[in-house]
C-alpha cells in the first residue's frame, strides 16, 4: 500500500481495517442472497485512504455468496501493474472504480450492479423514475442518467466520463447496462442500492399493468426524498442486521 502523501494517523487502524473489510464482505454475500449477483461478474470497492486512491475491491472471478474479508484485495490505483498480479480486479472494475473514487470525494463505496429490475429500467428509451410510491420517491431529482454507453469500460476516459456522469449524485443509472451506487459508507451504499432496485421493481410492476400511474406532485416527491435523507439510522440498522444474519448463518464471511 502506497501511502507516500498520508501520515499514518490518515489511515484504518489493523482493526478499523478489518471492520471495513467484514462489512464489505458482508454485503456482496447479502446481494448474492437477494439475487442481485450476475455470474462471477460485477463488483464493490471501499476507499480506505481520504484520497481515494487506496481501497478494497472483490477479485476477478470469486463469486459474491464466496467472498470472505480477507479475499477483498487492497488495490493502488496508482500502481499500473495492478491488473497483472496474481487475484487482480476485473478490468473494467479497476478503470471505473478507480476513477470514480479519485475523483469523487463523496463516492467512498462503490457498488454496481445488474440487477433485474433496475437493468430493465436501464433498458427503456426513458429510464427515469417517477414517483409513484415512497421508493420511488427517495430518489426523486437524485439519479444521474448515462446515456453513452458505447462498450465495457476498459479505460481511464470511460471511468473519467462516468464520473462526471455521476457529479454529487449517489446514483447512475447506466443506459443499456445496469446501475452504480456512491455513497460515503458500506451501509448507505447498501441501503441505496437495495432500495433502488425494489424502486425499479415497483415502477416497472406498475408500467405493466398498462394503466395510467398515480404520479406524485413534485412538492410531495422532494418532500418525501427529503425525509428519507433524515432517516439515515435505517441504513446503519439494515447492514447490523444483515451482519447478524450472516454471524449466525455463514460466520465464514468475517474470516
Amino acid at each position: 500500500m502506497n501511502a507516500t502523501a498520508m501520515t499514518a494517523g490518515d489511515l484504518p487502524t489493523a482493526a478499523e481495517l478489518q471492520e471495513m473489510r467484514a462489512d464489505l464482505a458482508a454485503i456482496f454475500r447479502y446481494f448474492a442472497r437477494l439475487g442481485m449477483h450476475e455470474s462471477v461478474a460485477n463488483h464493490f470497492s471501499l476507499a480506505v485512504s481520504p484520497d481515494g486512491r487506496q481501497f478494497l475491491m472483490n477479485p476477478r472471478g470469486q463469486h459474491f455468496s464466496r467472498i470472505r474479508a480477507s479475499d477483498l484485495q487492497l488495490i493502488d490505483a496508482d500502481d499500473p501493474s495492478t491488473l497483472q498480479r496474481e487475484n487482480a480486479p476485473d478490468p473494467t472494475a479497476w478503470y471505473i472504480h478507480s476513477r470514480i473514487h479519485r475523483l469523487l470525494p463523496h463516492a467512498r463505496c462503490i457498488l454496481h450492479l445488474h440487477p433485474r429490475h433496475a437493468t430493465a429500467l436501464s433498458a427503456l428509451a426513458d429510464s427515469s423514475m417517477p414517483p409513484v410510491d415512497q421508493n420511488t420517491m427517495r430518489f426523486f431529482n437524485r439519479v444521474a442518467i448515462d446515456e453513452g454507453f458505447e462498450g465495457m469500460g476498459l479505460s481511464d476516459e470511460e471511468g473519467d466520463r462516468l464520473a462526471g456522469q455521476l457529479g454529487d449524485k449517489r446514483v447512475l443509472m447506466m443506459g443499456n447496462h445496469g446501475v452504480l451506487v456512491a455513497a460515503p459508507g458500506v451501509a448507505q451504499a447498501m441501503d441505496e442500492m437495495y432500495y433502488f432496485e425494489r424502486a425499479c421493481e415497483t415502477l416497472l410492476l406498475a408500467y405493466a399493468s398498462g394503466r395510467p400511474l398515480r404520479i406524485a406532485p413534485d412538492h410531495v416527491a422532494e418532500t418525501t426524498a427529503r425525509q428519507w435523507e433524515e432517516y439515515g439510522q435505517l441504513a446503519i440498522d439494515h447492514l447490523s442486521e444483515v451482519r447478524a444474519i450472516l454471524d449466525e448463518e455463514e460466520p465464514g464471511y468475517r474470516d
